[in-house]
């Protein structure tokens, strides 16, 4: 079977899109009930669940850190994801795994004010429910998500994109065959500062190729950011109609009680009279 052509003569990649179109972009904070705070993302039909445990108390204290937090990462990649061998999965001891999980913890320690926090860990797991490219990019933007929902103190957004070089024309948000076929890098921008916090680069290109590809990459980064504050102002919304709604029912409740109170009160003097 051949594979499908990357990007045609008219200037459409092979999954529709223009060389700079974004894939659909799915932003959920809170999905996970049980952890401090959790983020599902989605890049297309790439999606990652991240949840953070944390701040709390370190459980190895010989390991804790009395003027900081520490910061443990764990990638789980199922075969039902889609990634690596058929039938074979990829444990933490695997080589990818472990560059993976490198890269996201590098990217965050200098983000997270973890003087804020010593003695304590912070525990950030990664769960690929689905990939198809812009694996890394996915579980950075859902790392920032979780981290934010659980509360923790960043110095910035982490906004991060895929980028790829096809002849001179680069391409946005690779899917898993865009990534695969072409060079391509991730880059992860601080989008306040215009810093950069993480830059992959998975092949040799030319040095005026990769400027355009890291312009490129930093322009969607802000993008991205845009995304997500929208998604976090939607979360603060429900969580301030949630919490508006519960003191109405509290003061419902009250009102109740006090009519309660008040029935009871004249129960007891038609009991005196009989």
């Amino acid at each position: 079977m051949s594979r499908p052509e990357l990007l045609s003569s008219h200037n459409y990649r092979s999954d529709g899109r223009r060389p700079k179109e974004l894939r659909d972009i799915g932003l959920t904070l809170g999905s996970h009930g049980h952890a401090d705070g959790s983020a599902t993302v989605s890049h297309g039909l790439t999606c990652v669940l991240v949840t953070v445990y944390g701040p709390r108390e370190a459980k190895n204290r010989a390991n804790s850190l009395f003027d900081r937090a520490i910061l443990n990462v764990n990638v789980d990649v199922p075969l039902f994801s889609g990634g690596g061998s058929a039938g074979k999965k990829r444990g933490r001891g695997d080589k990818r795994t472990l560059e993976f999980t490198s890269n996201i913890k590098s990217t965050f320690e200098p983000i997270i004010q973890t003087q804020l926090y010593p003695r304590s860990q912070i525990d950030i797991s990664v769960q690929v429910l689905q990939q198809d490219g812009g694996l890394l990019q996915a579980s950075i933007n859902a790392t920032t998500l979780a981290l934010i929902d659980a509360g923790v103190a960043l110095n910035d957004y982490v906004c991060a994109m895929t980028c790829a070089l096809h002849d001179t024309v680069p391409l946005l948000d690779l899917t898993s065959i865009e990534e695969s076929d072409l060079p391509n890098l991730t880059v992860a921008v601080l989008p306040r500062s215009g810093k950069i916090t993480l830059l992959t680069l998975e092949t040799r290109i030319h040095m005026d190729r990769f400027e355009q590809m890291f312009e490129m990459g930093g322009a969607a980064g802000k993008v991205i950011h845009e995304e997500m504050l929208a998604a976090v102002k939607r979360r603060t919304e429900r969580l301030v109609t949630a919490m508006g709604k519960g003191g109405r029912d509290v003061q419902h409740a009250g009102a109740g009680g006090a009519a309660t109170a008040e029935r009871i009160r004249d129960l007891d003097f038609e009991m005196e009279d009989y």
